[in-house]
């Protein structure tokens, strides 16, 4: 047992650089090749010695957010208890940056910071291996986001391999007033591949890989893509306008984030990015739009002030 009495975890949103969306397997799943990437957009879970499970969630992206057994964070906490036969307690503390429903992994971000905070609070010492496994079971980006930096995931996107890459990469996200379910979104793909028979292949993104490998921005803003986008933009089509919107801007490249509905777009420094997210703003045709940077490290512990 720790003899520590608060542990806070930081963990950055993602976003998928590359999604190929590959049949549905027999288990409700569609197999998937994805080119993830960790930005600094950050939730911040703070663990605390308690009995039983609590979780309290605030913050700007906690609106509509449930503070129960169904929000990711506690059925992290839950698991672990679980697998480690603890029957040690934890308050935890969700500060909520990353919009919630947007395709960028929070809620699943969430989940790999409580594991982490929790098994460091109650001293259990779980080796990586098996904080993974807890992982995977918990939801497909989970294990992504104990990582960071840059990965190819395939399975659920469970599965991961680390891309080399010491560049740094600068994208903007735009955040729609609105979030997306992602099951409707996989839906929807499914619709529109049965009407149009296009077929589902999950193409490897090797373009992406040696883009992202040799730190070019224009080739990867030329072979970045994602599956899932047709899908989004027939349930949002507004997001069409929030592409044109940063394109016009002068972004390199554009796209949906994941499941969306936020709309992630490369630029080629920092600055860029910042004026891009202005521009975007300025149009109104997003809640939001923010420059973030990218190829961060995973969920970790952090030092804090105690009032956050």
């Amino acid at each position: 047992m720790s003899d520590q009495q608060r542990i806070t975890v930081r963990v950055p949103a993602k976003i998928n650089i590359s999604l190929a969306v590959g049949p549905l397997r027999a288990d409700g799943f569609h197999e998937l090749t994805t080119v993830f990437q960790a930005v600094d957009l950050y939730d911040v879970v703070t663990a605390e010695r308690a009995e039983g499970i609590a979780l309290a969630v605030q913050g700007p992206e906690a609106t509509g957010l449930a503070a129960d057994d169904t929000n990711l964070a506690w059925r992290a906490a839950a698991l672990l208890a679980e697998a480690g036969q603890s029957r040690a307690g934890v308050a935890l503390h969700v500060s909520k940056f990353i919009p919630v429903a947007a395709g960028l992994a929070g809620g699943s971000g969430d989940a790999a910071a409580a594991l982490l905070a929790c098994d460091r609070l109650w001293g259990l010492g779980t080796p990586m291996a098996e904080l993974d496994a807890l992982a995977a079971r918990l939801g497909s980006d989970v294990t992504f986001a104990l990582y960071g930096h840059t990965a190819l995931g395939t399975g659920r996107g469970e599965r991961l391999s680390p891309i080399s890459t010491t560049s740094e990469f600068h994208w903007v996200l735009a955040v729609a007033s609105r979030g997306l379910s992602t099951p409707s979104v996989y839906r929807e793909l499914d619709r529109q591949r049965q009407a149009t028979g296009v077929p589902a292949d999950g193409a490897a993104p090797d373009r992406v890989v040696a883009a992202l490998q040799a730190g070019d921005y224009t080739a990867l803003a030329d072979a970045m893509g994602n599956d899932l986008q047709p899908a989004a933009l027939a349930l949002a089509p507004e997001l069409a306008r929030t592409l044109e919107a940063g394109v016009s801007a002068g972004a390199l490249g554009g796209m949906v984030a994941g499941s969306g509905p936020t709309c992630v777009f490369l630029a080629q420094d920092r600055a860029t990015a910042q004026s891009i997210a202005r521009d975007i703003q300025a149009s109104g045709t997003c809640r939001f739009a923010v420059a973030v940077l990218g190829n961060v490290a995973g969920a970790r512990p952090a030092t804090l002030p105690a009032d956050q």
